[in-house]
């Protein structure tokens, strides 16, 4: 475990990837819902080596909303805090924002830093860490 007194709440992981237009799934392209779920599990696995010395088990997601499109060419600033810590169980609240947007409409490779991120999903999801760890 990362620290004696065990896991804390508040303890936030963040990841930064460009989606690839080769994960473009519709028109517009629109990037399915699932990559981003990848992710989350991502900074999942990060926040439980570094709490609990265990990559953790994905186990539930709930209340999955999924708000704005996300889309070839962005950034996505993912991130995931520890929200409350059982034995076994941690409550994971994540948060996946557009930072960077690709602006096909101006150049074919143009994109921008957007004044203000743009929330696209928002996620609770439960992991459990081995009983070892």
């Amino acid at each position: 475990m990362s620290d004696e007194a065990g896991p804390r709440a508040g303890l936030t992981v963040t990841h930064r990837r460009y989606v690839p237009y080769s994960d473009a799934h519709y028109a517009g392209n629109l990037v399915d819902g699932a990559y981003v779920l990848k992710l989350f599990g991502d900074v999942a696995t990060e926040l439980c080596i570094r709490t609990d010395g265990d990559e953790g088990l994905l186990a539930a997601y709930s209340d999955v909303q999924f708000r704005e499109p996300v889309r070839a060419g962005d950034v996505l600033e993912v991130g995931a805090t520890l929200a409350r810590a059982g034995r076994r169980s941690r409550e994971l609240d994540f948060r996946a924002t557009v930072v960077c947007r690709g602006r096909p409409d101006r150049a074919e490779s143009a994109a921008e830093v957007l004044p203000e991120p743009i929330v696209a999903v928002t996620a609770t999801g439960t992991v459990v860490v081995s009983a070892d760890a």
